[in-house]
């Protein structure tokens, strides 16, 4: 019996030194850490479960039945996040590069099952030099089972992806459908064919950095959600977002505990709206003092910041935030802005999470370069979404709202629950200046009537009470008591339930 249980041991010591000393200290020397550390820092303490850790691949050819390592490149099992179940699998780089055989995505596919049954998320972390050539197409159909694996999970259990590491070829698209994927700076890359294959089609030179670094995803892309400094940072912010996700779509979101007045009123928020309609302000302002204890986890922070987006608690319950940005580009609705927040209200609707509108926008960005890239299409995508989502969707707006951006942003027309807007708020077709240009068009070449009417339309729509006498706002709110009305909203609608018509599903405007 000693002699099994020594074997046992051995065994295990042999699985979790994965590729061995030299290669560890050549991970180390990267400045990446192994695929246990990272599972270790990302999980609570002693909680990891490992599962199928003497797991190898079965390929006999180029000599590979002399090389058979106990996990075959990925540690995979479960653990808990702040006492919450979750399910990782974390490729090791130090073993055979972290390329993915057959046997590599069973164990994922495995995971990625007992995660659907179980209804906890998956978390992913990717750090491997794609798929294991000497498979073949065994390697490739490994791919597919976990692409498969993707679909299935979305909107049902929480996808995280980390990318660690590379994550070159086919290996880009498992990430790609994920909920949300995360990078390290310096170490990490994404790409579907590499800088020397683009040189070699393209004639193109491009350093990996530049071509799939964490810069390129999380400003120009957008593929990625954040970037982060190092492993160890990267880690504790994933840590940080799971706390403020339900861990299926059939339960909600973790309530924790909170210690700040809801019926706390902001003083500062009554000026925080500049007298010149044309001022900036900053909106993270108004977020970060109507959450619980001023918590703001934002995503896709470097991209599209005409927009903003992230996740706050109300009274310790989560509360999916979309909001302009006036500080960028006046907070105009474009392209990046219109999918990057889209893609949020989707996730926040698949798992019945509330969204928080806060609007000013003064409508659409003009231009041939949006009309020739597809903004009608991309502007749909936000309409679309907003109509679709199910959840509690509470509104104010702040200041401007013209045109179709209102109708967009959460409107009562696409079946809002609660809209406010504050005093200073203007909904309206238009500008005065641009209204007045276009209904007093005789009188353009005299300025002292065209100065008039404007004065007359500003007196009439630059307000919020045309639309509140039409019921299309629910109550002017004083900017002080944001927190407490949107706070009650929510309160008020936690029983909501609310159906779309049967449908196989629907054709979303891609």
């Amino acid at each position: 019996m000693k002699d099994i249980l020594q074997e046992l041991e051995t065994r295990r010591a042999d699985a979790r030194m994965g590729g061995g000393q030299n290669r560890i200290d050549a991970q180390h020397a990267r400045g990446k850490l192994t695929a246990r550390e990272r599972v270790e820092l990302l999980l609570d303490e002693g909680s990891f479960e490992e599962y199928d850790m003497f797991v190898t691949h079965r390929c006999t050819d180029f000599g590979m039945e002399k090389n058979r390592p106990a996990g075959d490149g990925v540690v995979t099992g479960w653990g808990t996040i702040n006492g919450r179940m979750v399910y990782v699998f974390s490729q090791d780089f130090t073993v055979l590069g972290g390329s993915v055989s057959a046997t590599h995505a069973m164990k994922i596919c495995k995971i990625m099952d007992m995660a659907m049954q179980n209804g906890a998320p998956v978390i992913g972390i990717n750090d491997s030099g794609g798929a294991r050539i000497q498979e073949g197409v065994d390697s490739l159909a490994g791919y597919g089972e976990v692409f498969q694996r993707n679909i299935m999970a979305s909107g049902v259990v929480p996808q995280i992806s980390m990318i660690m590491g590379p994550c070159a070829g086919g290996a880009v698209y498992s990430p790609a459908m994920t909920d949300f994927i995360f990078m390290v700076k310096d170490s990490s890359y994404m790409f579907v064919t590499g800088p020397d294959v683009v040189k070699t089609v393209t004639n193109e030179h491009v350093t990996a950095e530049e071509l799939g670094g964490a810069v390129t995803h999380t400003r120009k892309s957008s593929v990625a959600d954040g970037a982060f400094e190092n492993d160890v940072e990267a880690l504790a912010e994933v840590r940080r977002l799971v706390d403020f996700l339900p861990l299926n779509n059939r339960q909600p979101s973790p309530t924790r505990p909170f210690f700040d007045d809801v019926d706390r009123l902001e003083e500062s928020l009554d000026t925080l709206v500049p007298e010149n309609a044309n001022t900036p302000y900053d909106m993270k302002e108004l977020i970060h003092k109507i959450a619980d204890e001023a918590d703001f986890y934002e995503i896709q922070e470097e991209f599209a910041k005409n927009m903003i987006t992230g996740f706050i608690r109300l009274e310790g319950q989560t509360v999916g935030v979309v909001a302009n940005q006036p500080m960028v580009l006046a907070g105009v609705l474009d392209i990046d802005s219109a999918r990057k927040a889209a893609r949020f209200v989707r996730f926040c609707d698949c798992f019945g999470i509330p969204l928080l509108t806060f609007v000013d926008v003064p409508g659409f960005l003009p231009g041939t370069s949006q009309e020739y890239n597809g903004v009608i299409k991309h502007g749909a995508k936000l309409l679309f979404a907003y109509g679709e989502a199910t959840v509690p969707k509470v509104t104010v707006i702040t200041r401007k709202s013209y045109g179709g951006a209102y109708v967009v942003m959460a409107s009562k027309h696409l079946r809002a629950d609660v809209n406010y807007a504050w005093p200073t708020a203007e909904i309206a077709v238009m500008g005065a200046k641009g209204a007045t240009e276009i209904i007093h068009r005789a009188d353009l070449g005299d300025a002292g009537k065209i100065a008039a009417h404007a004065a007359q339309y500003e007196d009439r729509f630059a307000n919020p009470f045309v639309a509140a006498e039409r019921g299309f706002i629910d109550e002017v709110i004083q900017p002080r008591s944001t927190r407490k009305r949107v706070a009650r909203a929510f309160a008020a609608l936690r029983s909501k339930k609310q159906e779309m018509p049967w449908k196989k599903h629907d054709n979303i405007p891609l």
